[in-house]
């Protein structure tokens, strides 16, 4: 048996308006950072200003027709050496090799996102060396109109069908694509083509190993649990019996919050760990708040999943918390592979919610520059996007998080 050789990433960014032009500098780009001879598998992501057919056909004139191409949209970009969530930004990661192979499968998402979770599950199958599954979908179906809110893809129903808990060997990890902060439908690269409303799945298997962290900031307001008492699909209208409307006009101080989309500084967050303990960052499934419905009846958050009957906690969305988060999750991950002597890094991925940007959390630094920082520092390939959910295992199941970023990390035997 012919000894394999170890994986080769590269990656391409560009920043430029001409989609077609943008997908073959980024191809060209990260074939030659890679040193890479046969393009096995391509992850690209764009801005949603971009014209993403003709950005595909610029990837696919120098890839070739037959290299499967996974991504879509983003909000923005982040390479080792960009940090972009402006203009036309475009980046992809190309991947050669020997060791780690990738099944695609693609299917629409209609009008029942259970039912798609479970095709793409059924069309991928389990196989004994997978290692990570990935799942990219269509986010935003329907943009804001008349003051309603948009109306969302719920990765919850998504997952159901997918039906991904502890029993399965392979973590699943994930986003809902979106190519703008004003929230509009986006696309996806499916493999060959360019699709719509559509999920994708990949299966990643073969000799590799799969390291993953999950990192938030957020921390609990106080420590008052609340229950839901009124709620439906996305929408809170009651905790403990109250309107929820007034419970976050006292925690405001003030009304003037009722007109932001999203709603700034607070989340929603459920604590699946130790009730009155020190809370812990890992232990926690928040939910960005989108805005007050028009009527004031309620308030809309980013995804559904929280039901009548379960208590939750505000929580503080703290960008002094959420760098230091971002550092030293990424910084232990890195350092968790390396000390062993046996694995190097080959690739990192991070997907990352676009709410945790300097510009749109108002903070004073990029969080995802910290984990560019980490990834330079040990010589390691990265691509990462900013987008609407991600997803990731947290607490022995595949779930829907909001204002997260999750870092994953490819690493072979040295």
């Amino acid at each position: 048996m012919p000894s394999q050789k170890k994986t080769k990433v590269g990656i391409g960014f560009c920043n430029r308006e001409d989609a077609y032009l943008s997908g073959v500098h980024v191809a060209r780009e990260a074939l030659e950072s890679g040193t890479i001879e046969r393009p096995d598998f391509v992850y690209a992501f764009c801005s949603g200003d971009l014209d993403h057919e003709r950005f595909f056909a610029g990837l696919t004139e120098v890839v070739g027709q037959n290299t499967p191409i996974v991504g879509g949209s983003a909000i923005g970009v982040l390479t080792n050496e960009q940090i972009r969530y402006d203009g036309a930004s475009a980046g992809a990661a190309i991947i050669e090799s020997d060791r780690i192979r990738h099944r695609v499968v693609a299917t629409g998402l209609n009008d029942n996102l259970t039912a798609a979770g479970r095709e793409v599950a059924e069309l991928l199958s389990d196989l004994p060396d997978d290692r990570l599954i990935m799942l990219f979908y269509e986010w935003v179906k329907e943009t804001a109109k008349g003051g309603c809110p948009p109306v969302l893809n719920s990765s919850t129903h998504i997952l159901e069908g997918f039906g991904r808990d502890a029993d399965c060997q392979a973590p699943l990890i994930g986003a809902g694509l979106v190519g703008s902060y004003q929230l509009e439908p986006g696309k996806q690269f499916c493999g060959s083509f360019v699709g719509a409303e559509h999920a994708v799945g990949v299966a990643l298997s073969g000799d590799f190993s799969v390291f993953l962290r999950i990192m938030h900031g957020c921390a609990p307001l106080d420590g008052t649990y609340h229950t839901i008492t009124k709620s439906e699909g996305p929408v809170i209208y009651e905790l403990d019996g109250r309107p929820i409307v007034d419970i976050m006009d006292n925690l405001f101080g003030h009304k003037e919050w009722r007109n932001q989309q999203p709603i700034d500084y607070l989340a929603i967050g459920v604590n699946l760990g130790e009730r009155y303990g020190v809370p812990v960052e890992r232990d926690y499934v928040n939910r960005m708040l989108i805005s007050m419905l028009p009527d004031g009846s309620g308030v809309s958050m980013f995804e559904p999943g929280l039901e009548e009957g379960m208590e939750i906690q505000f929580m503080l969305r703290d960008t002094r918390k959420m760098v230091e988060s971002a550092a030293k999750n990424s910084q232990e991950l890195i350092e968790t592979i390396v000390e062993t002597g046996k694995k190097k890094p080959v690739f990192a991925f991070y997907i990352d919610c676009a709410g945790r940007t300097m510009q749109s959390s108002s903070s004073t630094e990029e969080e995802a520059g910290e984990v560019q920082k980490v990834c330079n520092q040990y010589g390691i390939p990265l691509l990462g996007l900013f987008t609407g959910v991600e997803i990731a295992p947290l607490r022995g199941y595949s779930r829907g998080l909001d204002w997260t970023g999750v870092l994953v990390v490819v690493a072979e035997d040295e």
